[in-house]
């Protein structure tokens, strides 16, 4: 484990192998544990650097939801970035933390050579279904405080989006309720009000300044993301769409070969890629 302060605060930070950088970013209640399986010879040839977002993890977990909020957010990998001597870094992010990396995309691409989206949104566009789910994220923020952490784990491990998990072996299964209980609830909870997808902004228009290479990642079984996958392939000048078959998701954890290819392939095949001034003149 190796905390780094960052603008005031301490982030995890979890390293291994040599090479051009990666950057992995969890979802809402991982933390870097979610990418142990990928961090030992999995992605040869890459420096792995995975984080606990703030509030997750090891990493610090403030008493005011103000300090989750996306500019912060993406402000504090930004300056991690700095703090481990790297101009430069492919990122991957998960769920959650695929919004996290489209946001930083978009404020900082000269930092970025590749991205990375697993089963992630651009934002929800329409203004009433954003703010119902802005309501919804501080009634669960309230759950949470209220009843604990073991009875929000409960509840999340029910939700719709995950059903295809319950096909994972005994032991995968307790791995992931690990990781999910192993968070504090008050700072789940935070992150909720701070970093919740209600309270972002749509960046799908957005989308077609992201002038890196992009792979879009979605589960077969996972409707929803993959509607997102195709919306943002739709506005991405240079992007690679995968639907991964049987998987739902979490297709790091329903399909992990499959998944631990893809990434492997596009990372290799744009590791030498680095000006960032040529690629935005093509």
């Amino acid at each position: 484990m190796t905390r780094i302060a960052v603008n005031g605060v301490h982030l995890n930070v979890e390293r291994s192998g040599t090479g051009p950088a990666l950057l992995l970013l969890h979802g809402f209640t991982g933390s870097q544990a979610t990418w142990v399986p990928y961090l030992l010879n999995t992605w040869s040839g890459f420096s792995l650097v995975a984080v606990d977002l703030l509030g997750h993890g090891h990493s610090d977990a403030p008493l005011d939801p103000d300090r989750y909020r996306m500019e912060r957010c993406v402000e504090d990998l930004i300056t991690l970035l700095d703090m481990l001597a790297l101009p430069r870094a492919a990122l991957l992010g998960y769920s959650m933390g695929g919004r996290v990396a489209l946001h930083l995309a978009l404020r900082a691409p000269q930092r970025l050579w590749a991205l990375i989206l697993e089963s992630a949104s651009p934002g929800i566009a329409d203004v009433a279904a954003r703010a119902a789910r802005a309501q919804s994220d501080a009634a669960l923020a309230a759950f949470i405080e209220q009843e604990g952490i073991e009875a929000f784990v409960d509840r999340w491990q029910a939700l719709p989006l995950f059903a295809t998990q319950a096909r994972l072996s005994l032991a995968v299964r307790q791995t992931l309720r690990r990781q999910r209980l192993a968070n504090n609830p008050q700072s789940l909870a935070n992150s909720l009000r701070g970093l919740g997808a209600g309270i972002q902004e749509c960046v799908l228009l957005r989308l077609a300044d992201v002038r890196i290479p992009v792979l879009l990642l979605a589960g077969a079984l996972d409707a929803l993301y993959c509607d997102h996958a195709r919306s943002m392939a739709a506005v991405l000048p240079c992007r690679r769409l995968e639907i991964v078959p049987d998987a739902g998701h979490a297709v790091h954890w329903e399909q992990p070969t499959l998944f631990a290819g893809a990434v492997q392939t596009f990372l290799a095949e744009y590791k030498h890629y680095q000006p960032y001034q040529a690629y935005q003149e093509r």
